[in-house]
C-alpha cells in the first residue's frame, strides 16, 4: 500500500486593521478569527508601514481619521508600493470622500458603524477577485488589443514595449470585463453587479472613477478616449479588436 504525504496547510488570509480605535480593531479580530483569518492591527501609518514591509498582507482595512497622517495619504503610499486590496473603513460617509478614496486606488469603501457580516462579505469578495488563478493545464491564454496583452491567469497587463502596466485589483477586474465584451455597451449597473455583486449597492460614481483611472493607463489621450468610450445615458463601450492568443 502506497502512502501519500498530506498536503501542507494553506496559510490563513492575513487582514491588517489600521485604526487608532483599539476597540474596533479588537472586535474585527475576534469576528474574523472565527472565520479563518489571521488579523493584525496598526494604530497609525508608521505601524502600518512596518507590518506591510515585514509580512505578507492580503487585505488592509484602513481608517481615514488616523493620528499624524491622513488615510488618503496612506492609500496613495500603499498604491505606489503595494499590490494588495485596500478597503477604506471610516466614519466619513460623504460622496466626495468615497470618490477620492476610489480615485486613489481603494478597492472598496465602508462607512462606520458597519455590520461585521457585511464587512466579512466585502473582504471575501476582494480576496476572490485578487486570488491567483489555478495553474492552467494547457498553454497560457492571453488577450491582445491595441498593442496591449492581458493575461488573466497572472492578472497582468503588458504594454507594446514589454513593460508591465500596474493595475489595482479593481482596475484589472474592470478591464477584464471590458475585454470579454468588446464593442458591446455595458451599463454602470451591469458593471457593478459583475464586479462587486449586489451586496455593494448602487454607486454609479465608483464605476466612473475606475473608468477614469483605467483610461489614464491604457489610452493615448485619456481626455479623448478611443478604447473605453462613454455612451450617453447607456454606459461604456470597449471599442477595440480583441484577439485571443
Amino acid at each position: 500500500m502506497v502512502s501519500t504525504l498530506p498536503s501542507p496547510p494553506q496559510p490563513l488570509p492575513h487582514l491588517l486593521v489600521v485604526d487608532d480605535e483599539s476597540e474596533i480593531a479588537d472586535s474585527i479580530a475576534r469576528y474574523f478569527g472565527k472565520y479563518g483569518f489571521r488579523v493584525s492591527a496598526a494604530g497609525d501609518g508608521a505601524a502600518m508601514r512596518e507590518v506591510v514591509q515585514r509580512e505578507a498582507v492580503d487585505v488592509i482595512l484602513l481608517d481615514l481619521g488616523l493620528p499624524r497622517e491622513d488615510g488618503f495619504e496612506l492609500t496613495r503610499w500603499l498604491r505606489e508600493r503595494w499590490r494588495g486590496a485596500i478597503i477604506i473603513v471610516t466614519g466619513r460617509g460623504e460622496s466626495v470622500d468615497r470618490v477620492v478614496g476610489l480615485e486613489l486606488g481603494a478597492d472598496d469603501y465602508v462607512t462606520k458603524p458597519f455590520d461585521l457580516r457585511e464587512l466579512l462579505a466585502r473582504v471575501r469578495s476582494v480576496l476572490r477577485r485578487t486570488a491567483p488563478a489555478p495553474a492552467p493545464s494547457a498553454a497560457p491564454v492571453g488577450y491582445t488589443f491595441s498593442g496591449f496583452r492581458l493575461d488573466p491567469d497572472r492578472r497582468s497587463l503588458t504594454a507594446a514595449d514589454g513593460t508591465e502596466v500596474v493595475l489595482t485589483s479593481g482596475e484589472f477586474d474592470l478591464l477584464w470585463l471590458l475585454v470579454r465584451h468588446p464593442n458591446r455597451v455595458l451599463s454602470r449597473d451591469a458593471i457593478m453587479d459583475e464586479i462587486h455583486g449586489r451586496a455593494s449597492g448602487p454607486f454609479d460614481r465608483a464605476i466612473d472613477v475606475q473608468i477614469g483611472r483605467l483610461r489614464r493607463k491604457v489610452e493615448t489621450d485619456s481626455s479623448n478616449p478611443r478604447l473605453i468610450k462613454s455612451v450617453r445615458n447607456a454606459g461604456y463601450l470597449f471599442a477595440a479588436r480583441v484577439d485571443r492568443t
